[in-house]
């Protein structure tokens, strides 16, 4: 995926929802979204991490409209009750970036731990499935409504330790491709107006991580700004040019 540039105030009166948005690129996504114009709403399990995330990009970009919800991803009606809140709130939802991550490996296939998938299909899948359902119809209402799931290219190619986290990754995908089908056939033959993604990374490397690891070369990783990057960068290109689409940050396997 070749980068574009999202100019300061490119999304200006974009109101865009941010799942999993405490972590490091949660973070830096927060950061971009609003330096780009973008109200953002936040959501995290871990409440203290969220509200510093929050304090941090209002603080980055003094004016900016970015607030904090703790919301149980896991359960739809909770799920369904943020999107209808944050539309009623704002008059609009522009955007569902799905930054809830988790990851469980094994030396070996034989090894594996079947209690793994029964984490990763809640973290990984079932999260997406709520977010997707609870946002779809006013994303569609948008005239700009984009759905984004970082994946991992592990998804297309699983190893051998890896399969509970490959296989729900690719269960991920695959929903989220269907949200695309679903906008494909609701933009009719004007084509989507808007688009459901998925972005592709090796993994993702940040500050704290290199400064643990000073000797590691990190080969492949995306760093959070250059996802956060990238991600705003989907609004920059047409819908019917990203709706269904793996977005490659990383080189395919």
């Amino acid at each position: 995926m070749t980068p574009i540039d999202t100019p300061e105030g490119a999304l200006d009166g974009a109101v865009i929802a941010v799942a999993g948005a405490a972590g490091p690129a949660g973070r830096a996504t927060l950061l971009r979204l609003a330096e780009a114009g973008a109200t953002v709403v936040g959501a995290d399990a871990d409440v203290a991490r969220l509200a510093e995330a929050v304090d941090a990009a209002r603080y980055a970009h003094g004016g900016a409209t970015v607030i904090g919800e703790t919301v149980d991803l896991l359960d739809l009606d909770a799920t369904r009750a943020w999107a209808a809140k944050t539309e009623k709130e704002f008059g609009r939802i522009d955007g569902m970036v799905h930054l809830v991550g988790g990851w469980r490996g094994s030396a070996t296939f034989a090894e594996t731990d079947l209690a793994d998938w029964d984490l990763l299909e809640k973290l990984l899948i079932r999260t997406v499935q709520h977010t997707s359902l609870a946002f779809q119809d006013g994303l569609q209402r948008s005239d700009r409504g984009r759905y984004l799931l970082i994946s991992a290219a592990g998804a297309s190619k699983p190893t051998a330790g890896n399969a509970a986290y490959a296989a729900s990754k690719a269960a991920a995908e695959a929903w989220t491709l269907a949200m695309a089908d679903a906008f494909r056939k609701a933009g009719g033959e004007d084509g989507p107006h808007s688009a459901a993604a998925i972005l592709v990374i090796k993994a993702l490397v940040h500050d704290a991580m290199r400064a643990e690891r000073p000797n590691a070369k990190f080969a492949g990783f995306t760093d959070v700004t250059e996802l956060a990057e990238a991600v705003a960068g989907v609004w920059m290109r047409p819908a019917a040019e990203v709706n269904g689409q793996r977005l490659w940050l990383t080189p395919k396997p």
